[in-house]
């Protein structure tokens, strides 16, 4: 996150320095995925730009069934992204590349209260103290490239576009508590993942795609 705003800061001031008189900051107020956010954008010319932006949408519950286990689920997606755009015919179409600093993880939790988990190939009798707990996690920083619609230079109202993905490869972990972690076999453990791994954990990009709406200075 610290290396992503400094990087910013400093191509932002090189901006400053390339801009012509004419050109004016931006902010704009992304909607879409990852849920609404806020961001500045600075025209250097009718060709390129910089920007930067925020978006989240915080957390969000839901009952996931995943490889025969229920699981309670909880999504958590922060995005920092620090953006060049370049409009090739000088118009409102622009390609985009860059960086961002996210927060993108997935905790699925299963409980031995309802009086057995099924592991790999085996059916364990559990206890309420029994959970089995897995986590899905995206790079901390991942680079990102897309298309859109707006943001070129001009004062006012603006609308934009932004289409686009993060590239990352998810990974996956757990965790196994309670008196079933003495009894599960690690074979058993080993084929649950692999079963999420060739799920949910193939993962390789994360689309982006938000509508916009800001102002020109």
């Amino acid at each position: 996150m610290r290396t992503s705003i400094t990087l910013f800061v400093a191509l932002s001031s090189a901006g400053v320095l390339l801009a012509s008189p004419a050109a004016a900051g931006g902010v704009y107020g992304p909607v879409g995925f990852p849920g609404a956010g806020l961001g500045f954008a600075l025209p250097l010319s009718p060709q390129f730009g910089l920007r930067i932006d925020a978006a989240s949408i915080g957390q969000r519950r839901d009952t996931r069934h995943e490889e025969g286990i229920d699981y309670d689920g909880r999504l958590k997606a922060d995005r920092l992204r620090l953006l060049a755009d370049w409009f090739p015919f000088a118009g409102g179409f622009r390609l985009t590349g860059g960086v961002t600093a996210n927060q993108y993880r997935l905790d699925l939790l299963a409980s031995g209260a309802g009086g057995s988990l099924t592991l790999g190939n085996t059916r364990y009798t559990t206890s309420a103290n029994d959970r089995f707990a897995v986590q899905l996690r995206l790079p901390r920083s991942t680079p990102y490239f897309g298309f859109g619609w707006g943001h070129q230079s001009g004062n006012g109202l603006r609308w934009s576009v932004d289409v686009g993905a993060m590239l990352g490869k998810a990974t996956v972990s757990y965790s196994l508590t309670g008196p079933i972690a003495q009894r599960a076999a690690q074979t058993d453990i080993d084929v649950e993942l692999a079963e999420l791994r060739s799920g949910v954990g193939r993962v390789r990009a994360v689309p982006q795609l938000s509508l916009g709406l800001g102002y020109n200075f």
